[in-house]
């Protein structure tokens, strides 16, 4: 059994015969599938990660896809295969935290809009409310939110896009950096050149 018969489902192989995919990802399962474990480039990633959307369904099969977020390095693996997540308080509804109650399959998907990247997880998730170490060790520091529980999620397969179609955005943080760098070279620039203006008065007088 390969690991993408997690997603590649007998109705999608069937689906992918039927449009011409199907060769190309036989060719792929021959080899295993999808990636299974965290290597040290997901790793990385993760910890460059600041917003995800995390996908639930609970008990007959209705989904749910819930928007998390924090500082980079929010997302952080804890051991194995296995990364987790301060959970804050938000304008409790808990639909992910019933969903996971229920049917603990899960899936995570992560977009680096800047390099145009975007990274699909499948899994099993569980919500853990009574551990204030592990909470606590979760939390970013200095973030100003309240975290109500965390959410450990062990990954069981893994696979990244194609860059197609992805627009290409940048960071607000990241931006403001850059201009700041730009406007600091120009400050610079332009005292040169007051510098180099009064030295040439001063040379014509």
């Amino acid at each position: 059994m390969a690991s993408s018969d997690i997603a590649f489902t007998p109705a999608v192989k069937a689906l992918q015969a039927e449009r011409g995919s199907r060769a190309g990802y036989a060719r792929m399962e021959e080899n295993g599938g999808f990636r299974t474990h965290v290597t040290d480039d997901l790793a990385a990633f993760l910890a460059m990660v600041d917003t995800a959307y995390l996908s639930t369904a609970n008990s007959s099969g209705q989904p749910y896809a819930q928007h998390r977020g924090g500082p980079k390095d929010f997302l952080r693996m804890i051991g194995g295969n296995t990364l987790g997540f301060a959970d804050y308080a938000g304008n409790r509804q808990y639909i992910s935290t019933g969903n996971l109650a229920e049917n603990d399959k899960a899936f995570l998907f992560l977009m680096d809009y800047a390099h145009r990247r975007r990274i699909k997880l499948w899994g099993r998730a569980r919500v853990v409310a009574d551990d204030p170490a592990l909470i606590e060790t979760l939390m970013p520091d200095g973030y100003r939110a309240r975290p109500e529980q965390a959410i450990l999620f062990e990954v069981e397969a893994w696979d990244v896009n194609c860059p197609q179609h992805i627009p290409q955005k940048i960071d607000a943080a990241d931006a403001a950096t850059a201009i700041k760098r730009l406007e600091d070279r120009i400050a610079e620039l332009e005292t040169d050149n007051e510098t180099l203006r009064r030295t040439l008065e001063r040379n014509q007088a």
